[in-house]
């Protein structure tokens, strides 16, 4: 399948229009694609309660499983309230992890015209969890 991580990037931008970030002032709206060509949109969703922030790639995701995926091929994150890209945050990393194959397309930025264009595997490049569990067939 041919990936379109342009079209992808602007579905991440139009979904970060609907963040709710009144704390942060930042944010964030991510596209996933899954294997079918389904795109799922998620955005950031902030609480007074920091740690129960929802960030926009797992919103996305769970958007996807929610509605029986469980491959994904590619992701885009836009963020623009800031000039440069902003890549997903750990938590956001490792739970991608478990649903994207390390060569799965991953492609942020901000409002400025730089893109980063990357890989899960080059996010999360010592992924244990998946090593471990391929030792052990």
């Amino acid at each position: 399948m041919e990936i379109d991580m342009e079209t992808l990037f602007e579905e991440a931008r139009k979904a970060a229009d609907f963040a709710y970030a009144p704390y942060s002032r930042f944010r964030v709206g991510a596209a996933l694609l899954a294997e079918d060509g389904t795109v799922f949109t998620g955005c950031n969703v902030e609480n007074r309660s920091y740690g129960l922030t929802i960030c926009a790639e797992r919103s996305a995701l769970v958007q996807g499983v929610g509605r029986g995926r469980r491959g994904f091929i590619a992701l885009a994150i836009a963020t623009p309230d800031s000039e440069d890209p902003v890549g997903p945050c750990g938590a956001c990393r490792q739970v991608l992890s478990e649903f994207m194959a390390p060569e799965a397309a991953v492609r942020f930025g901000g409002r400025g015209p730089r893109r980063v264009d990357t890989t899960i595997g080059f996010l999360y490049p010592y992924d244990s969890l998946h090593d471990l569990a391929k030792s052990l067939r």
